[in-house]
């Protein structure tokens, strides 16, 4: 199979038994369905985030989870035992490998999302050109390129996608961001994401056999890993930390924080430019993506983003994963309390709550798909979208960078004096905290990279280095179509 476009679903050429979907009219636009009917879903990806979904929906009334879908037949068995015994014999569950075969039942209503993120893109495509809502965990799109493609297939078909930043649906968090774009405090200049959790290395692993229990062409999906490929770091959570398959903690965990960085300066915003630095330090393994990260993302107006990942445990390490807004005029908050400028002594932010559709992430996507009103999703993909792309584009910068010396001088930030602030604090940890001699690292620094936002590419210099970057090549039979 080539591409999954619409024509070959009608034709029903997705290499799996059963009927092809039907899908009328022009749109494929998800159905009413009323509160005392099922509504019907399939869990697609089953390790770590995906039984947090099957834990959410099994509590839901008239929620049924028809499909349980996985590579792996260990963890499927074992999510299939686990469920039936919750449902008690209330309704049959289907365990599965391979998506498409739940997307050809008629009577499905939508599929959930919680694959490794070379999936999320292709998985939302197909499922809205097969009329069925979709919840996709973050960060929605592999690439920026993907990214667009599920936004324009969400658009045609008319169904729900809702993406799986949680934060979108907190009440306090909608109203500190309402109260900031309403210039409660003055203009935003810099809003700072933090992704810095204790994590460790992960060794080196062998190339080997992929074990009987897993479909390793169907586990590999999209992602461009040759068939001898297999190693034990990419099941079930290391993949995250490869190119081909992950995005590391900028857009793991980080995604929820650029989610809520961007929403604060505005959402639907293309930057201008990009540019980051930082490093995989002390754990010398088979990992890819960087551990201590800064990102400096220009809006072009006199905003920024910034975010930084640091993920190396020592002793006194600071755990920070949240956000922090500066104003124009000197005044910040952190951690929910209000500093006027020149002031070490916060004032408690007050706020009223935010409007959301309430009940949580899951509960405002049922909510949503029942009334058949995407405006109703807490974050649709739209959204989904541009909160994904500043974390792609450092990531893009930080590929493309190179070494030099390991000092807190790696990087002159010239007027952007906050930035360099940001820089220094990052380098002091290294350097004073996980004890990083300067003889034996190096900073990694990315070019600045122009943004086209209209066109959606690179421009200037590095531009195609870049623009390659910017679209996976994925593998024959699962590439996303050009058009949906």
């Amino acid at each position: 199979m080539a591409r999954l476009n619409r024509r070959d679903f009608l034709k029903g050429s997705l290499a799996v038994a059963g009927a092809a979907i039907m899908i009328g009219g022009t749109k494929a636009s998800g159905k009413i369905i009323g509160a005392n009917e099922r509504f019907r879903i399939a869990v697609c990806g089953l390790k770590n985030r995906g039984a947090n979904h099957i834990g959410d929906y099994v509590k839901l009334p008239n929620v049924e989870i028809s499909y349980l879908v996985d590579p792996d037949s260990k963890v499927l068995n074992g999510a299939m035992a686990s469920l039936t015994k919750k449902v008690d014999g209330k309704y049959e569950i289907k365990g599965i490998a391979d998506v498409r075969k739940a997307l050809e039942d008629k009577t499905l209503d939508a599929i959930s999302i919680a694959t490794p993120n070379h999936w999320h893109s292709l998985m939302t495509i197909w499922g809205c050109q097969a009329g069925k809502h979709v919840y996709v965990e973050k960060p929605m799109c592999h690439d920026n390129y993907v990214g667009r493609r599920a936004m324009d297939a969400w658009k045609k078909y008319g169904v729900v996608v809702q993406h799986g930043t949680q934060q979108r649906s907190e009440p306090g968090v909608a109203g500190l961001t309402a109260a900031i774009r309403a210039g409660k405090w003055g203009k935003l200049v810099v809003s700072h994401g933090y992704c810095c959790k204790s994590r460790g290395g992960i060794g080196t692993k062998p190339i080997e056999p992929a074990p009987p229990e897993l479909d390793w062409n169907i586990w590999r999906g999209p992602a461009n890993i040759a068939d001898d490929g297999f190693h034990k770091n990419f099941v079930h959570y290391n993949w995250h930390w490869f190119w081909v398959t992950g995005n590391g903690d900028l857009n793991n965990q980080g995604t929820h924080e650029l989610d809520v960085a961007i929403w604060a300066l505005g959402d639907k915003r293309q930057p201008k430019s990009a540019m980051a630095l930082g490093g995989r330090f002390a754990w010398d393994d088979q990992g890819e993506t960087p551990n201590s990260m800064l990102n400096i993302i220009d809006y072009g107006d006199g905003q920024y983003m910034f975010f930084t990942v640091r993920n190396i445990n020592y002793n006194g390490y600071k755990h920070q994963v949240g956000n922090e807004y500066y104003f124009e005029d000197g005044g910040k908050i952190i951690k929910g309390l209000y500093y006027p400028k020149g002031s070490d002594k916060g004032e408690k932010v007050s706020v009223p709550a935010g409007k959301v559709t309430p009940g949580g992430p899951f509960v405002s996507f049922v909510t949503a798909c029942r009334a058949g009103k995407q405006e109703m999703s807490n974050a649709p993909a739209d959204v989904a979208y541009y909160s994904c792309l500043p974390g792609h584009l450092g990531n893009i910068s930080y590929r493309l960078g190179k070494k030099v010396a390991f000092s807190d001088k790696a990087v002159d930030f010239g007027e952007n004096k906050l930035g360099q602030a940001a820089f220094e604090n990052l380098h002091e940890i290294l350097k004073d905290g996980v004890k990083l001699p300067a003889d034996k690292n190096e900073y990694t620094v990315g070019p600045l990279l122009n943004w086209d936002g209209q066109k959606e590419c690179f421009t200037g210099e590095h531009a195609e280095e870049a623009n390659k970057i910017n679209r996976n090549v994925y593998r024959k039979g699962f590439e996303v179509p050009e058009t949906v």
